[in-house]
């Protein structure tokens, strides 16, 4: 239990009803899980408001309400607080409740359209092989150490963010990595955290559907960098236009990173192969198992937070050589009918054209490229052509098909994909609603040499459709047809 006033400690507040010196239970902002002696935050969400919910969450126990209005009618022994926003109230509180655990790590947040999974999670890794504790909060999963949770969100919500961080400090663990969100930054779930350093990968056409305007999803993004420190670093992707952008008026201090351009943090392609790149990481020559120029610039990212960690140059190269490819991420098999298969979570036109130009570069030409995509219901529509022109323009054959078409219909979806393609890949084309059909049907089509990219679920083990999840893993059924196929 803990006392409400020091729960509420830097929350910047309007008013206060009743007695702040009420002893917590729990923080919670879903009225169901309400108990005994709770606070209750009343989240004014997407699709819901909270403050219509606590009368029913006093009901189950709550003894003190987060509000941005306190009711006309207040119940005796409950203790009201008006404050401006109670999403930042809440990341304040979290923080607070659990001790403040972000104080007593290193933390890192990567945010940016693509790249924040495979940055974080090679980061947890390279760290991990250093002999450190390390934790990971990703997209596809969370861990403390070795202990290993199920992810549900990019980012988490701020109570569950300080819970993990706390158990990070139980655990000894002295850096985490976290990927950051835009929809994490807009509902403040990372308000109150100390980070130690920020990493923006590019900006690219993503999440429209919750932004509304590309301009919108930029300025969240920056707010991040807005938010860091003087004590904490920050260090942009310079050949990216947007990587400037977010530097400004940043108290932390300023670093970048680039390929094309004069940066703190210099790379090159020396080789691009199936078999890995020869990079030149700041006058030092490295081989790594990973592949494509998009790896280039997430090892360059990676090469340079090392170093601003403390790290010797040396030691982070030798680790760098040994880290293995991220699951969804540009993951490969090669069938014994000498087929490729790619599995990549590219869903953004940005993404799939990084990972088709890619495969265009390391290829012979001789090769047929055959290419299963799709893209999920309920989300930005608009870059739906622009993947379709993208897949089409940029390999032999296209199969279209379903990716988690959520409560949308997936025919629909499929022909926003079509109405991109320009006439003269229309021959390319092909559309099947059924993604296992899709992939069985791309496999039947490839012969030797030839390379199938799935793409759009990556680590994915899950297809959503009418709101059910049924499960589904790309990788896994790309591999059991063609081994049943004998290709």
């Amino acid at each position: 239990m803990i006392e409400l006033k020091d729960i509420l400690y830097k929350v910047a507040i309007n008013a206060v009803v009743g007695n702040t010196n009420a002893a917590i239970s729990k923080i919670e902002f879903d009225s169901r899980k309400v108990v005994d002696d709770s606070l209750f935050v009343a989240i004014v969400g997407t699709l819901s408001d909270g403050h219509e919910y606590i009368e029913k969450a006093i009901n189950q126990g709550a003894i003190a309400i987060i509000c941005e209005k306190i009711p006309d009618v207040t119940v005796d022994g409950v203790t009201y607080v008006e404050v401006e926003n109670t999403q930042s109230a809440l990341a304040m509180m979290a923080s607070n409740y659990y001790g403040s655990p972000s104080d007593n790590l290193k933390l890192v947040g990567v945010t940016g359209t693509n790249g924040k999974t495979t940055i974080a999670t090679l980061l947890y890794q390279l760290f991990k092989k250093a002999g450190f504790k390390v934790g990971l909060l990703s997209t596809v999963k969370v861990l403390v150490d070795t202990k290993e949770y199920k992810a549900t969100h990019t980012t988490p919500d701020s109570l569950t963010i300080n819970y993990y961080l706390k158990e990070m400090n139980d655990a000894g663990v002295e850096y985490c990595f976290m990927e950051v969100s835009s929809h994490g930054i807009h509902q403040k779930r990372t308000e109150g955290l100390s980070f130690a350093g920020g990493i923006f990968t590019n900006l690219s056409h993503d999440h429209l559907d919750y932004h509304n305007t590309f301009k919108e999803y930029r300025d969240v993004k920056k707010l991040f960098f807005d938010g860091l420190s003087s004590k904490a670093f920050a260090i942009v992707n310079k050949d990216d236009k947007n990587g400037a952008f977010m530097l400004q008026n940043t108290k932390a201090k300023q670093y970048s990173y680039a390929l094309k351009s004069y940066a703190d943090f210099r790379g090159q392609i020396l080789e691009n192969s199936l078999g890995g790149l020869l990079l030149k990481l700041n006058d030092h020559e490295v081989w790594t198992k990973l592949i494509g120029s998009f790896n280039a610039y997430n090892l360059l990212a990676i090469f340079a937070t090392a170093e601003l960690l403390g790290l010797e140059t040396l030691e982070i190269l030798q680790l760098i050589s040994d880290l293995q490819s991220v699951s969804g991420r540009f993951q490969y098999l090669i069938s014994e009918g000498k087929i490729t298969a790619i599995v990549d979570y590219a869903h953004t036109p940005d993404a799939l054209k990084n990972v088709l130009e890619t495969i265009n570069d390391i290829r012979t030409n001789n090769e047929t490229l055959i290419t299963v995509v799709g893209c999920g219901g309920d989300r930005d529509k608009m870059k739906r052509p622009v993947m379709g022109n993208i897949a089409a323009r940029l390999s032999n054959k296209v199969i279209f098909t379903s990716d988690n078409p959520r409560t949308e219909n997936p025919d629909q979806i499929i022909e926003d994909i079509e109405k991109g393609v320009e006439p003269q890949d229309y021959k390319k084309t092909l559309s099947i609603t059924d993604r296992k059909q899709a992939i069985k049907t791309a496999c039947q089509l490839a012969e030797k040499d030839d390379i199938i990219l799935i793409a759009g679920k990556g680590h994915e083990t899950y297809q959503e459709i009418h709101g059910e999840r049924t499960d589904f893993n790309d990788f896994e059924i790309v591999k059991a047809e063609l081994k049943k196929m004998n290709k």
